[in-house]
């Protein structure tokens, strides 16, 4: 078990966190003021499961239940700073799981609306928001495909599972000027992040890097 001690304080995963910052963000070229403060501020041990919390700032994915993980670090920090976020925006985040990423977002952005396919996790995550007054998330069960027409248009959309191809139902719910980014590809082999802008009517897209997420349920197959 990478770095962990038995009963650690809160000391103990500040000083983990502030790690995490340097090593694992900073060092890999994430230089936006509000995503590293983000991160250095949200517990991220209290978004993984109790029995592998001394694992939580580890540079890696974490197993959370369901078939479902925790994105590495580095993916959470990079997604973020590529969407340009910024203090009064909206932000529709497809792929809750366990809550981590829409917490770093709450303290980025006004308001994010979060979707999540896995009614317990759901649940669970809506529960660990709320006990840690993340009050600017609003949560709900439904398939993140299909994306959250009652609350659209948002700023921007985080996708944190794989399609195969780009969901029209997410980029008509981006307002003008508005950021997407998601992982587009084969669930079982290779996937890259693009990321879109919504612009005079049409659609700037860039390739990012290589990533590896779970699949995004296409209602459709």
């Amino acid at each position: 078990m990478s770095g962990s001690q038995q009963n650690p304080t809160e000391a103990w995963y500040r000083a983990k966190r502030e790690e995490m910052v340097r090593t694992q963000l900073v060092a890999r070229g994430i230089h936006d003021p509000s995503v590293l403060r983000a991160m250095q501020e949200v517990p991220r041990q209290r978004f993984v499961p109790e029995m592998i919390r001394n694992e939580a700032y580890d540079d890696s994915p974490l197993v959370i239940g369901y078939h479902q993980t925790i994105s590495q670090p580095f993916i959470v920090a990079y997604m973020l700073e590529q969407l340009h976020l910024n203090s009064t925006e909206r932000v529709l985040e497809i792929g809750l799981g366990s809550g981590y990423q829409a917490a770093v977002l709450s303290r980025i952005v006004h308001e994010v609306y979060a979707l999540e396919i896995i009614p317990e996790l759901a649940k669970l995550a809506s529960q660990t928001l709320r006990e840690l007054g993340f009050a600017n998330v609003h949560t709900d069960c439904r398939n993140g495909w299909e994306g959250w027409r009652e609350h659209a248009p948002f700023d921007a959309i985080i996708v944190a599972a794989a399609a195969e191809r780009l969901p029209e139902t997410l980029l008509d719910q981006l307002a003008e000027g508005g950021r997407m980014i998601l992982p587009i590809g084969d669930s079982r082999t290779s996937q890259v992040l693009r990321f879109l802008q919504k612009k005079a009517g049409s659609v700037i897209e860039q390739t990012g890097i290589a990533v590896m997420f779970v699949p995004l349920i296409d209602p459709r197959e």
